[in-house]
């Protein structure tokens, strides 16, 4: 039997904190064909020895000091590289994402020995709009709802960009892959305490309507979802705070995205809670065996 494909996504929260927790052990010995990261939070320059392992990195570091950063890892070197730092002229970025194209947010990549793209996102979290943040409750002093309004702004102009990606690499007869950490939980099976969570950050209304307005049978679907139908989780995000990872109270906000032959060509979707023992991070991986062959 042809062995899997094996594609994981995994926001590791900066790498060198990730490698203090055996990050380099599980990306050397999870047998991954493709490895996605976000919030790797270093300058190439200063990333630790063997960061990546024996992968090729496409990686995109921004110029936000200790913040973003995307990278796709592959064993073969990839085809094309495209990040949001470099202009691309045959697909412009749209106006709302213009701001963001330094801040290390995308990376997407064409794979040279499957056809298949990429890529690589660290969507804003955001913030609650103005009419639901009261200082009693919160952590930060109010903004009046603007990392709210970026939030929903940046999500505006990637539906754009998603849509251009998706149609490019189908137009050279690939499919495509989104990855990544949305900070956006899409149904009450993606967060475990949903009713308290309807007037928090990442499960908003507005926000699971323009996740939900990305999914369809003929654009994108959200693979572990589809290979856990009606179930609660898997999770792949906990608070550090309280005992929320050991009741598992979690949120899904890490996700594949397929086009739907990719979609259907997925044999198993686990979350590595938990690497030697050990949390990798307050996000743990999501991984995904395709069989491509059936794409064949």
């Amino acid at each position: 039997m042809p062995r899997p494909f094996r594609i994981a996504t995994a926001n590791i929260n900066g790498i060198r904190a990730a490698h203090r927790r055996g990050f380099d052990d599980w990306l050397a010995t999870r047998g991954c064909d493709v490895v996605t990261l976000q919030e790797v939070r270093c300058p190439v320059d200063a990333l630790p020895e063997g960061a990546f392992g024996d992968f090729h990195a496409a990686y995109d570091a921004g110029e936000l000091a200790g913040r973003n950063g995307v990278a796709v890892l592959t064993r073969q070197p990839p085809a094309a590289v495209r990040t949001w730092s470099v202009t691309d002229p045959d697909r412009p970025l749209p106006r709302a994402l213009r701001t963001h194209a330094t801040e290390g947010r995308y990376v997407e990549v064409d794979l040279a020995d499957v056809p298949l793209t990429v890529a690589s996102l660290y969507l804003p979290k955001g913030g609650l709009p103005a009419h639901l943040q009261d200082p009693r409750r919160m952590r930060e002093a109010p903004d009046g709802g603007a990392k709210h309004a970026r939030k929903m702004k940046f999500m505006a102009g990637f539906a754009r960009h998603l849509a251009a990606s998706r149609k490019a690499a189908a137009a050279q007869g690939r499919e495509f892959l989104l990855t990544g950490d949305l900070n956006i939980a899409h149904t009450r099976h993606d967060v475990a305490n949903w009713r308290r969570s309807n007037q928090v950050e990442g499960f908003l209304p507005e926000e699971r309507a323009w996740l939900d307005a990305q999914l369809s049978p003929r654009t994108l679907v959200d693979v572990v979802r589809r290979l856990n139908p009606d179930v609660d989780g898997p999770y792949s995000w906990w608070s550090w705070l309280g005992r929320a990872y050991e009741k598992d109270a979690g949120w899904r906000i890490d996700y594949h995205l397929a086009t739907p032959r990719l979609a259907r060509a997925a044999q198993v979707a686990v979350v590595d809670r938990e690497h030697l023992g050990v949390r990798l991070s307050d996000h743990a991986p999501v991984v995904v065996d395709y069989d491509l062959d059936a794409l064949a």
